[in-house]
C-alpha cells in the first residue's frame, strides 16, 4: 500500500461519517480518482428531497428484518459508489480508468455501475456478503483490492 492509497482511504471514511444512514456500522463513503486528483466523492443516504433515515429515526432495512446483503433496493439511501458516480455525471467529468476508494466492499447493484462506468480499479476497506459483485468485476478485469492485504 502506497501513502496515496492511504491518504484516499482516509478520505473515503471522512465522507462516510457525513452518511444519513441511520445505522452507523453503514455509514459508507466513497471517492472517485484518476492521476492522485479526486474527482467526485459519495456518501450514502437518501436522494434530494427524500427523508433521511437519520430523520425517520429509524432504518427500514431493520425494521422489515432484511438482511445485509440482499435485497439492496429495499432503501432510502443511494449508496456511496452511486453518488460518486452520479455527481461526477452531473459536473461532466468522465470516469474512464478511475479508482475507486470506498470503506465497504461494493455490492452487485454498485459493482454493475461501476463496471459499465469504466472505473478500472477498486480498493475497498471492510468487506460485505456478496461474493456475486466480486465475480462480475473478475470477468469484467476489474482490478479490486482489499486496503489492509495492499
Amino acid at each position: 500500500m502506497d501513502k496515496w492509497d492511504r491518504r484516499f482511504m482516509e478520505m473515503a471514511e471522512l465522507i462516510g461519517s457525513w452518511s444519513s444512514c441511520y445505522k452507523e456500522d453503514r455509514h459508507v463513503g466513497a471517492i472517485i480518482v484518476k492521476n492522485k486528483r479526486v474527482i467526485a466523492t459519495g456518501y450514502n443516504g437518501a436522494p434530494q428531497g427524500i427523508t433521511s433515515c437519520v430523520d425517520k429515526h429509524e432504518c427500514m432495512r431493520q425494521k422489515i428484518g432484511v438482511p445485509s446483503g440482499t435485497r439492496q433496493e429495499l432503501c432510502y439511501a443511494v449508496h456511496a459508489e452511486q453518488n460518486a458516480i452520479i455527481q461526477a455525471a452531473r459536473v461532466g467529468c468522465s470516469v474512464e480508468g478511475c479508482t475507486l476508494y470506498c470503506t465497504h466492499q461494493p455490492c452487485v447493484i454498485c459493482a454493475k455501475i461501476i463496471i459499465n462506468s469504466g472505473i478500472s480499479r477498486v480498493v475497498y476497506k471492510d468487506g460485505y456478503p456478496d461474493d456475486f459483485s466480486m465475480q462480475l468485476f473478475k470477468e469484467a478485469d476489474v482490478l479490486v483490492q482489499r486496503f489492509d492485504s495492499l
